[in-house]
């Protein structure tokens, strides 16, 4: 482990790329391959493989209370360590005594991750996780620490990591990125490289792939600018939802990679009978008869149940409307051009049909999905719906669309390339969205304070923050504390209490892992913030659970939005 919180900090004192990927490179040939393949896991920011469902379930708040402990500093120093680094690991590294026993192997650190997520309640993860730490040094628990929560703040992402591997066992970069794609381990991609056997990587159902993502646009002329056919479909207020389909067991992941099946039972026996292992993409909406979508706040109080009652199935029935196919009967299908991707996405679920019998989902909600097609915009409640395709050719029939999309209560358009692959993880301008409202952005929290008056004992007003995609890091852009309902409030603030990194008394600096949306009036030049803009009026529109935090907005997008209301 000494090596590697070594090889973490050579990383963290250059920003130039290539030699990023160089140290790493060189590192990962001077391991065996079981501890590189445990390396790679942890330089790409987390603890186990991304396909695992296994997690840490450690809070800022429990690893403050262990650091504090064993440093046996008080409160009032920890802070200001906290204030000076900006991280709970580099904190560890600055108050944790020295060790002398002999150097942790990080093959060991990754068995008692296992451990400490196999532990049952904070009293027992409590003590596994001190006795990690009281055996590192201070810079191996800086790194330990920063892995278990997610944020190594050192200039390395996954892709990276993927061209260390290629450079480190003389593989194509290409052939890496697809086998960890496939796989969702870059553990188990490395071993491959190492044996030069990638391409016998195979498609693991059940592991969700990047979803693709969608520019905005302004205008029905900037729509139809970017290519010359075009597919156009209703952007629908719902959560993006990709539907793994394998003998006859369906399980839905949110954008974050989470499995949220639970969460909406009527839906999996509605998929359960295609003939083909498949992977869908689409969007989860609350649904009513006859064929309309209900604003995202009904279906909010659906998401992060883990058991749904039968009066909210029956009060809050939802609607899984697809409109793509990435894997479908054994092959990969993500470099075939969206029209293509239609026709397979058509034929599967027009035709490839059979009955595998009860699901689990059916057997305990009693409740069959239905699979309705093409226009069938009247399906019942557990409906999975072929998202209707429209075209457009000019201007003029964009906004017709745009208009009657909105009519049906949704939100806008979505415009897409149909000679357009599909590209996990990426925005681009193949996929264009096309809504008009107020200018709003997706944020993450990284500060709470208690409120006033009758919110004096919860904490509702969030400090929140966007990328700095050139340094890696969030940066502050405003602060709101309306928009949330009084028990979204209560439930974020248990959430915050748990995860609290610095305690100042009335103010919190918390995990950045929360994402909100919020709407303003306009944006202005200010150095109030570290952004260098701040917001005038701004609000929450609602959280955003099915996003993570790499999932929020840029310096750049809010540059965006500035130049185009100033010059408007």
């Amino acid at each position: 482990m000494r090596k590697l919180a070594e090889t973490c900090e050579a990383i963290a004192s250059t920003t130039k790329k290539l030699q990023k990927t160089t140290i790493v490179a060189d590192y990962l040939k001077s391991c065996s391959s079981d501890e590189a393949a445990v390396s790679v896991v942890f330089l790409s920011g987390r603890p186990f493989p991304a396909w695992e469902e296994a997690t840490l379930q450690v809070g800022g708040a429990l690893l403050w209370r262990v650091v504090e402990e064993l440093s046996g500093k008080v409160a009032p120093a920890l802070n200001t360590a906290y204030r000076k680094h900006g991280d709970l690991g580099s904190v560890a590294a600055e108050v944790l005594p020295g060790r002398t026993v002999k150097d942790l192997n990080v093959v060991e650190v990754s068995a008692g991750f296992r451990q400490i997520a196999k532990a049952r309640g904070a009293a027992a993860k409590t003590i596994l996780v001190r006795e990690m730490l009281e055996l590192a040094t201070p810079l191996e628990a800086k790194y330990i620490v920063k892995i278990m929560t997610g944020d190594l703040r050192i200039g390395l992402k996954e892709s990276l990591v993927e061209e260390a591997i290629a450079k480190a066992y003389g593989s194509t970069l290409a052939a890496v990125q697809r086998a960890n794609m496939l796989l969702g381990d870059i553990g188990e991609t490395l071993r491959l490289a190492v044996e030069s056997r990638l391409a016998e990587a195979k498609m693991r159902m059940f592991h969700p792939l990047g979803f693709m993502l969608a520019s905005p646009i302004e205008s029905a002329e900037e729509g139809l600018s970017y290519f010359a056919e075009a597919a156009v479909e209703d952007k629908y207020d719902g959560i993006r939802a990709q539907a793994h389909v394998s003998g006859g067991e369906v399980k839905f992941f949110s954008r974050t990679r989470d499995e949220i099946t639970e969460s909406f039972p009527e839906l999996p026996d509605a998929l359960a009978g295609l003939a083909r292992d498949a992977i869908l993409d689409g969007e989860i909406v609350a649904w009513e008869c006859p064929g309309r979508a209900r604003p995202f706040s009904v279906l909010q109080q659906r998401l992060g149940r883990k058991k749904v009652s039968e009066r909210m199935l029956r009060e809050i029935p939802v609607a899984y409307l697809v409109f793509d196919v990435l894997y479908a009967g054994g092959e990969l299908l993500i470099d075939r051009p969206l029209r293509e991707r239609g026709r397979i996405l058509d034929e599967l679920l027009a035709k490839d049909r059979t009955h595998h019998g009860d699901t689990e989902a059916r057997r305990k909600t009693g409740m069959q999905g239905k699979l309705a097609f093409g226009d069938e915009q009247g399906g019942s409640a557990g409906s999975v719906i072929r998202a209707p395709v429209f075209h457009a050719n000019s201007p003029e029939q964009l906004e017709e669309l745009f208009a009657a999309a909105q009519a049906r209560g949704n939100e806008g358009l979505m415009i897409k390339g149909l000679a357009s692959p599909y590209s996990p993880g990426k925005r681009g301008k193949s996929w264009l969205k096309m809504k008009r409202e107020l200018a709003t952005l997706d944020v993450v929290v990284t500060a709470v304070e208690y409120g006033h008056g009758k919110r004096v004992g919860v904490l509702s007003d969030y400090t929140f923050a966007v990328w700095d995609a050139n340094k890696d890091k969030l940066v502050n852009i405003g602060k709101a504390y309306s928009g949330l309902t009084d028990v979204e409030i209560a439930d974020m603030t248990k959430w915050f209490l748990d995860h609290t990194i610095e305690d100042q008394g009335f103010r919190r600096t918390v995990e950045p892992k929360i994402v909100l949306e919020v709407a303003f009036n306009n944006m202005m030049e200010s150095d109030r913030h570290e952004s260098g803009y701040a917001l005038r009026f701004p609000r929450i529109v609602r959280l955003r659970p099915d996003k993570s935090a790499d999932d929020a907005d840029t310096i750049e997008r809010a540059r965006e939005i500035y130049e185009k209301q100033t010059n408007s």
